[in-house]
């Protein structure tokens, strides 16, 4: 693992400008008159301190920084993805060969974080396993089924790289969870949380008094709840719940927002406007897609049950505008539920279910001997299934719908999205006008030169 600042490392400069935030709401004189009595760095500094001790951390999402992550694994990649302040560039899974990639060895530890006997025998024995699906890896490659179908064999334990960009309050949430949070069970995690604190030390020193832990609870609350026995993947997408009279609701807030009258009233006013234009709700829900707010649309809010893979998963936790449950890495999912590339089907269905074999006995081998959980994640499967539970308002459905139901996504979350789609225009036909791929929505393709070319055949070009 390797972490590195590459934005923020200007001390000087982002303290003042943190201190000038804090000052500004109570000192006479301009944003610029404040920002001129702010020269003196160790003022700003103990400034900066005080105002944070009082609980004001608002001041801290103006400082900003930008990491390199270097060799972590996808169990770091799926963690902060969801942290929603946060931006990132990652590593693409689709067009990228991992065969040389690499892949983390925990230190195998029992329940009570000792180290089990025979570290080294069973470090090497993990070492060849993983060394053996990477193989397996290379081996589809070489029969021709591309890198995005492929990946499904690789381990949790693969190697990749990451650009991250955070503000300073959501940075200190991350590292607090990762120290003393039920993530830092996780060496890896808890590793990357020392390496962000070891930076934060240096090149922002106001944030470490807040780094203590105070309120992060180790263990799982809902341990003493659970009831056990078999978790079993969704048999398919489901729409669970969702705004009633979804077209109605979308075309009375507009009228509520431009008139600027009560639902009531609102109603009376559609109604006048369908008995001279039968197609006026059509009209306004075209008007309001084409908008550049789509304010309307977050008035109706759906909420999904999705069985999708691990590797896909970041395709959708990366949306931040909606509400996605995922659970955690531990306790264990049931590996015999994994996804299974089409393309796999037709070269060697049977190889790759033995493979899964292969993998889940290794897992009990090693659970057998009693080690935990948490050093037991790296032998997921990109494959390995997941139950997610996600609820959105209509742009982020309609913004997904665009991205995701296009020809040139990745076909799992290409299949889930249309089965999205297809769901809500059952239950809101003059909204659901709005979902689809860009070019089945709007008439517009974002993909340039990468462009299927269905949106020519769709305007009826040759």
């Amino acid at each position: 693992m390797r972490v590195e600042l590459l934005a923020g490392n200007n001390i000087k400069k982002r303290i003042k400008m943190i201190a000038a935030a804090g000052k500004l709401s109570r000192t006479k004189g301009d944003v610029f008159e404040v920002l001129d009595s702010c020269e003196v760095y160790e003022k700003n500094l103990g400034l900066v301190k005080a105002i944070l001790g009082m609980g004001h951390k608002s001041i801290m999402e103006h400082d900003y920084f930008v990491f390199a992550i270097g060799d972590v694994t996808p169990i770091i990649e799926q963690t902060i993805i969801g942290y929603r302040l946060t931006s990132f560039t990652i590593k693409s899974g689709r067009e990228t060969n991992f065969k040389s990639a690499g892949h983390y060895t925990p230190t195998f530890k029992d329940k009570d974080n000792n180290l089990v006997a025979n570290q080294q025998e069973l470090v090497d024995r993990y070492n060849s396993h993983m060394d053996m699906l990477f193989d397996e890896y290379e081996n589809y490659i070489n029969k021709g089924v591309k890198e995005e179908d492929a990946r499904f064999v690789l381990p949790y334990s693969f190697l990749t790289n990451i650009i991250m960009g955070c503000n300073a309050h959501e940075l200190e949430r991350m590292i607090n969870e990762f120290l003393y949070g039920k993530l830092s069970k996780i060496d890896e995690i808890k590793k990357f949380g020392e390496e962000l604190l070891k930076i934060v030390s240096s090149k922002a020193p106001y944030l470490t008094p807040h780094i203590n832990g105070n309120g992060y609870q180790l263990d799982d609350w809902y341990d003493k709840y659970r009831i056990g026995g078999d978790i079993k993947t969704y048999d398919k997408v489901r729409l669970v719940s969702s705004t009633p009279h979804i077209d109605e609701k979308i075309i009375l807030s507009t009228i509520m927002y431009h008139e600027q009258v009560t639902e009531e009233q609102a109603k009376k006013i559609l109604k006048r406007m369908q008995k001279s234009n039968p197609n006026i709700m059509a009209e306004l829900m075209n008007e309001i897609k084409y908008s550049n707010e789509q304010r309307e649309l977050e008035q109706v809010n759906f909420q999904f049950e999705i069985p999708i893979s691990l590797i896909v998963l970041k395709h959708l936790t990366r949306h931040r505008m909606h509400s996605l449950l995922v659970p955690s890495f531990v306790p264990m999912w049931d590996l015999s539920n994994y996804q299974t590339p089409p393309s796999i089907k037709k070269i060697d269905l049977e190889h790759y279910q033995e493979l899964q074999k292969i993998n889940l006995e290794e897992y009990q081998y090693f659970k057998s001997l009693g080690i935990r959980d948490e050093d037991l994640i790296y032998f997921y499967l990109c494959g390995t299934f997941t139950n997610v539970v996600t609820t959105m308002n209509g742009r982020s459905l309609e913004w997904i719908s665009r991205m995701r139901c296009c020809n040139k996504a990745q076909w799992e979350i290409r299949n889930i999205a249309n089965e999205m789609v297809r769901q809500v225009k059952e239950v809101a036909p003059v909204y659901g006008t709005c979902l689809g791929a860009s070019c089945e929505a709007f008439l517009t393709c974002p993909e340039g030169r990468e462009s299927c070319g269905k949106v020519k055949v769709l305007r009826g070009e040759k």
